[in-house]
């Protein structure tokens, strides 16, 4: 199996990792298709989390900086436009997994130009500290963004992937998001900020 990503605006090859968990072997039909964009900029990680996706029958483009994971879905976002497909919660992609921490543009401000382009469009953001990262997507980006604590094993995003109806209630927590602003105390910010974690942890089935 070869997995094909995008960087530096040329198309790269790499060998697929050597396979880390016999449950994702050879189950292709275990679950509707999906096409995922998952931004990653240590590749070993790509590998992992790309294999994981694919060996469950989903299509993934990969990039490693923010930049390019941008040019591909703008590009995703044109061919739509031409074909006069109407974009929605899984359309260009079904979900798109970004690094909060990446060269050049980072996660949260690649989130940005693709709520722009696409307000309705599933993120996941991966990161070591998903506190701050919350507290970041609730006051610039005005919603709450489901979060998968760095590090993590690859079957662990390949769940919260799959599990489509938890990130539909997710979405349901913009009303409780509109509550947390820059006019707050910190105080009363940071324990709404636990509250929305917890809830969101409950959501995600995330002990």
């Amino acid at each position: 199996m070869w997995i094909f990503y995008i960087q530096l605006n040329k198309i790269r090859r790499f060998p697929v990792v050597r396979a880390y968990n016999k449950r994702f072997l050879f189950d292709s039909n275990a679950t509707t298709q999906m096409r995922i964009l998952l931004a990653e900029d240590e590749l070993y990680s790509l590998d992992m989390c790309a294999q994981a996706l694919e060996s469950r029958g989903h299509k993934v483009i990969g990039t490693t900086n923010g930049d390019d994971c941008l040019k591909v879905y703008t590009n995703a976002i044109k061919e739509s436009a031409a074909k006069k497909e109407e974009l929605s919660f899984h359309y260009p992609f079904d979900a798109v997994i970004l690094d909060y921490k990446m060269p050049g543009k980072d996660g949260k401000e690649v989130a940005k130009e693709i709520i722009r382009l696409n307000p309705q469009q599933r993120i996941i953001f991966a990161s070591a500290y998903v506190k701050e990262t919350l507290m970041d997507s609730v006051r610039e980006l005005n919603q709450v963004t489901e979060l998968i604590q760095k590090p993590f094993e690859p079957d662990v995003l390949v769940d919260l992937i799959e599990n489509v109806q938890s990130a539909r209630l997710v979405r349901n927590l913009k009303a409780l998001a509109g509550q947390i602003n820059d006019k707050q105390s910190g105080e009363s910010a940071d324990k709404q900020i636990r509250v929305l974690l917890e809830t969101l942890h409950k959501i995600q089935g995330i002990e």
